[in-house]
Parts: structure tokens; sequence; C-alpha cells
């Protein structure tokens, strides 16, 4: 699998920019040219320079420097969300399809009341009722989000619950844990990792979305989506600080889907057989 998966030109170019992506933000403080929280208002709107590679924004802090700074908590928090939605699905989703009769009509009623109302109106709703804040954003998203995942993993684990190893694994007193840890789970890994890399983007531009409309995070911290809120009243005046956090929201979500995409197709049996 991880042959093919680098054998694809793609699949390593996306790896490599994740990479470097990543990096830059974990060593921000070494790589960043400015403080940048630094507010020096006489410099306001400055152009490019070797001071300011990407010029400054209206109160004149440097706009790479939180381009970089902004890394850490645009990936970080999408990261978290994933962990999070992928881990409570699983649970669910492995819950459901392998125990049935009951245990899997309340999960799976559950699911349908979650899908049956539109993903965005109910992160709304939960951060209108908890307050405006990160964790409450992390929270609602995983709330909302898991239903999906565990409809999924369901249909996956449904395959495999009565496959011969399994049943075997019955026959010798094998407990339900290690049944479902032991063999369900590592069965239904590679469909899992495809999942979540494909789903990353949309949590990285989920949180974007939501810093940018003020319900995600607050000023003055660096954040993209929160950079692109700053920007939407000087796009005509100082394009520069616009396009510069709309591009990097692009390329990365753009790169978690195409890596997702080569890793679904290193996982595919029949691409493996061939």
């Amino acid at each position: 699998m991880w042959k093919r998966l680098f054998q694809n030109k793609m699949a390593v170019v996306m790896i490599v920019i994740l990479l470097m992506v990543a990096l830059t933000g974990i060593f921000a403080s070494w790589i960043a040219p400015n403080d940048p929280y630094e507010n020096d208002i006489l410099n306001k709107f400055a152009g490019g320079s070797r001071q300011f590679p990407l010029g400054t924004d209206q109160l004149g802090r440097c706009i790479l420097s939180r381009m970089i700074y902004g890394i850490r908590p645009t990936l970080f928090l999408s990261l978290v969300t994933m962990v999070g939605t992928i881990g409570l699905g699983t649970i669910m989703g492995l819950l459901a399809g392998y125990f049935r009769g009951p245990v899997e009509e309340v999960i799976m009623r559950a699911v349908d009341v979650m899908m049956s109302f539109p993903s965005q109106i109910m992160v709304f709703a939960v951060v209108a009722l908890l307050g405006i804040d990160v964790r409450n954003v992390i929270m609602a998203n995983v709330l909302i989000k898991w239903a999906w995942y565990a409809r999924m993993i369901r249909t996956n684990v449904m395959k495999y619950r009565d496959r011969n190893f399994v049943l075997y694994s019955r026959c010798i007193g094998s407990g339900e844990t290690f049944i479902l840890t032991r063999h369900l789970l590592p069965s239904i890994a590679s469909e899992m990792a495809v999942l979540a890399t494909l789903d990353i983007g949309w949590a990285v531009l989920n949180i974007s979305t939501l810093s940018f409309l003020g319900l995600g995070v607050q000023a003055p911290t660096p954040e993209w989506g929160a950079m692109l809120n700053e920007a939407k009243n000087v796009m005509t005046t100082n394009p520069v600080q616009m396009i510069a956090p709309g591009v990097a929201i692009v390329v990365v979500v753009a790169a978690f889907n195409l890596l997702g995409d080569a890793l679904r197709d290193a996982l595919d049996p029949k691409e493996v057989l061939s």
C-alpha cells in the first residue's frame, strides 16, 4: 500500500506540501520575520519590503508573520476536530454494525436525527447556546459530524462481522472487546484513513469559515479565517491582506483532498490485485 502511495507523484507532492506547512507552523517563532502581534500604525498598509515581505495590515502588523503563526490554530483545531469526530463516529459505528438489534436501532435513529438538520445551522445553534469560544466550535462540529462517520463505519463493519476470522474468534471464546479492537477495527482502518484524509479539508474550511464569521478564533490571535474577516473592508485598497490567507486555505484544502484521493486509490483492492 505504501509503495503504491509513494509511486503516485501527486500524493508525494501533496505530502511534501502539507509537511512543509506543518513544519512552518511548528517552527513559526524561528521562521516568522516579525512579531505577529506588534502594532505599528505609522506603517499600516505598507507595501512589500525586506522587513515586511507581504506588507502590513490595517494595524501595521506583518501579514507574512501572521500567516505563518496562523498555521497553528488553523491546522491544530482542524486536527482536533477530526480526531474527535472520527473517534466518536468510529465507536458508534462499531457498536451499531457489530451488535445490531436494539443497540443498532438506538444509534441509527440518533444518526438519522442528527443528519436531518443542516450541519452549519446546527453548529450555529450550538455555538449560540454555549457561547462564542473555540472549544464550543470544536464541540459543535464533533457533535454534528460524528453521525456521518457512524453511518459510513457501520456499513464497513457489517461487511466483516460475519467473515470467517470473526466467526472463528467467537467460537474460541474471544470477548467482544477483543473482536472489536483486534479484528474489526484493523479491518476498517484503511477506510477510516481515507475518510479522515478526505474530510480534514472540510474541517480546515469550516474552522476558517466560523472564524471569518466571528464565531471561531478571536482577535488578535492570527488565524487564516479571522485574517480574511479583518481584510474584507480593505479588499480593494490592500488586496494582499485578503489574497494571502485565501490562497493558503485553498492550497491546504486542495492538498488534503488530493492526498485523500491518492490514498483511496492506493487502498483500492481492485487496484492492489491488478
